[in-house]
């Protein structure tokens, strides 16, 4: 930045180098109470490192630190955000479309919502009962209806309980899913389209999770199913988290939609914001205001290196899914441990052979608590999904009902060095399934 000149920073801002140190100290040592994420002994919660080039992006960003709200506050990196929207459009089959990052998938799913209230006033918004959490919190906070739809027996949305929920004209809206957070399913985007239409209704989709799977929905043996996601290009919006799948750091979201025209729904006045450039700006199209310019030069680094093609960051994929198909095989034929369900992404669901829900709910905690308790260099990191009897007997799991809910296990095999450590994961899960008697 030499160009414009040279100048003093301020001493308010001087601080002893020795402080530096011994506060840097502390907190690399503070930092250490984390659990390995990074490692592919990791597969409990929906975490992973961000790529090498996520991070030189982002941290040569912010030496800038500029602000995407504005061009006037990023410029460079504003044009970094449309390059990567439009990449992401473009995996998505939209041609034409709106759309920009957001801090996260939540903010995401929440302005495709309000979308949904400011086109349909007076509609409800209707989502599977596995859906993600806060759309049912979103709708609370829009202050429209929202209706959870019965899931059939692999975890997807009912289609027949959609119709019957459609017929009475009260639902706008319809989220369908692609990776619920939960199990990995996949709701039935393809089937649900011209359902909807004959309804008059709209289809949004949560891709938070699942999105970036669409680089491999080719049927093919360690791709997924392709007619959900080939469906997307035909529904109104879509959300998807760069950092989740995209190997991004947090917080990364991103919100598309298929008609340009919804821009009218976020009209605002700021006069002191917009004001070296007659081009849209970013906040001009969000709910948000400030956000990270380091964000999009991440996700526009990254995608330099790893484009969003089959051989690109799909390649990136593929060992997780075959991951996830391989243990499903292995937990079928173990002698301690039950598939829950076939995977459809990259999230293995399983439980203990016990014939109580008491006993499976006691074993998945016994494997979750002592797995994480072993020495770092053997330690095992799972986590636990909670069931009911009826999720149990609809999949054909014979179970004794003694309580009315409990813990199995569930793994996400999201990292695809997890191919090659999966035996030995395996391995002592079964062990540590086995030692709880």
């Amino acid at each position: 930045m030499a160009e414009f000149g040279p100048y003093t920073p301020h001493s308010s801002l001087d601080v002893d180098p020795e402080a530096v140190r011994a506060a840097h100290a502390e907190l690399t040592s503070r930092l250490r109470d984390n659990y390995p994420f990074f490692h592919p002994r990791y597969a409990g919660q929906m975490l992973k490192p961000p790529h090498p080039a996520a991070v030189l992006g982002y941290v040569t960003t912010m030496l800038i630190n500029p602000n995407n709200h504005a061009l006037d506050g990023g410029p460079a990196t504003a044009a970094m955000e449309r390059e990567v929207v439009t990449q992401l459009a473009s995996m998505f089959g939209f041609g034409e479309h709106l759309g920009h990052l957001t801090t996260s998938g939540t903010i995401a799913n929440l302005e495709a919502l309000f979308v949904a209230r400011e086109l349909h006033p007076g509609r409800g918004i209707a989502y599977s009962a596995d859906a993600h959490y806060t759309h049912s919190r979103m709708c609370h906070l829009l202050g429209v209806p929202g209706h959870a739809v019965a899931t059939d027996t692999t975890g997807r949305m009912d289609l027949d309980a959609l119709d019957e929920l459609l017929r009475g004209g009260s639902v706008g809206t319809v989220v369908m899913t692609a990776g619920t957070t939960g199990l990995g399913a996949i709701d039935p985007i393809d089937e649900a389209v011209g359902l909807c239409r004959e309804h008059g209704v709209r289809i949004h989709v949560d891709a938070a999770y699942g999105g970036f799977f669409r680089l491999i929905a080719d049927d093919s043996a360690d791709g997924v199913a392709a007619a959900p996601f080939r469906a997307i290009a035909e529904c109104d919006s879509v959300v998807i988290d760069p950092h989740k799948h995209g190997l991004q750091p947090y917080g990364c979201g991103a919100i598309l939609f298929r008609d340009p025209s919804v821009a009218r729904h976020y009209g605002h006045d700021s006069p002191y914001t917009y004001f070296t450039s007659d081009q849209m700006h970013l906040g001009e199209i969000s709910l948000e205001c400030s956000r990270s310019g380091a964000a999009a030069a991440a996700l526009w680094l990254t995608l330099k290196l790893l484009p969003l093609t089959p051989d690109g960051l799909g390649a990136v994929l593929r060992p997780g899914r075959r991951a996830a198909l391989t243990w499903a095989n292995a937990l079928a034929d173990s002698d301690q441990l039950v598939p829950f369900q076939t995977p459809q992404l990259d999230i293995v669901t399983y439980f203990p052979r016990r014939a109580t829900l008491s006993e499976i709910d006691r074993v998945s905690g016994h494997v979750l608590d002592t797995g994480m308790a072993l020495p770092p260099d053997e330690a095992v990191y799972v986590a636990t999904y909670d069931v009911t009897p009826a999720a149990l007997a609809v999949r054909g799991h014979d179970v004794d009902a003694d309580v009315d809910h409990g813990r199995i296990l569930r793994s996400v095999l999201m990292k695809p060095e997890t191919e090659e450590a999966l035996p030995a994961l395996h391995d002592r899960v079964v062990a540590l399934a086995r030692s709880a008697g």
